[in-house]
C-alpha cells in the first residue's frame, strides 16, 4: 500500500455508461470499454482506465446508480459516430491516491478505510467520486489505485 497525493489535469476520456446496481454490470462496461479501445488500437500497457461510480449506494435507489467505464484519450482522438462509447472529461484537482493490490478484499477494506485515511493525511473529502484507476503497469504488479478528491481541511490545520 501506497498513499501519495496528486493534481490530476483535465482530460478527456471515452466513456461506457452502466445503470443499475454496482457489480458484476460493472465489469461488463468495463469489457465493453476495452473491447472497443482494443480496436481502435487504444488499449496499450501505457493506458489509463478509470472505474468512476457516479451515485453514493447509501443515498441513491440501486437501480438509479450510475458507474462509468473510461480510457484517457488524446485531445486529437476523433470518434467515429458509430462508436458504443461516449465521450467526457475529467475536471481534474486534487486527489489522495491510495495504491492497492488489485484485488475484492483489498478493494472492499479500502472503500471502508478512506474517511480515515484522508483525515490522517490532513485533508477532507472534497465534492466528486471516488475514482479507480487502472495503469497497464501497475494491473501487471495486481495493483490499481484509488483516487479520492480532497481539499485541505481547515481544521487540521
Amino acid at each position: 500500500m501506497s498513499i501519495s497525493l496528486e493534481t490530476i489535469s483535465r482530460t478527456r476520456m471515452a466513456y461506457v455508461r452502466q445503470i443499475g446496481p454496482y457489480g458484476p454490470a460493472n465489469k461488463q462496461a468495463m469489457e465493453t470499454l476495452k473491447n472497443w479501445a482494443h480496436v481502435q488500437h487504444l488499449l496499450t500497457e501505457a493506458s489509463v482506465l478509470f472505474g468512476i461510480p457516479q451515485d453514493d449506494p447509501a443515498t441513491t435507489p440501486p437501480e438509479s446508480c450510475r458507474y462509468d467505464a473510461c480510457i484517457v484519450i488524446s485531445d486529437d482522438f476523433v470518434f467515429s459516430g458509430n462508436d458504443p462509447v461516449k465521450e467526457g472529461e475529467l475536471a481534474g484537482g486534487d486527489y489522495l491516491v491510495y495504491r492497492i493490490a488489485h484485488t475484492a478484499e483489498a478493494v472492499m477494506h479500502a472503500w471502508t478505510s478512506i474517511p480515515g485515511l484522508v483525515r490522517d493525511h490532513g485533508h477532507a473529502i472534497a465534492d466528486g467520486p471516488v475514482m479507480e484507476r487502472y495503469k497497464g503497469e501497475l494491473l501487471l504488479r495486481h495493483q490499481c489505485e484509488l483516487c479520492i478528491p480532497v481539499r485541505k481541511d481547515a481544521n487540521l490545520m
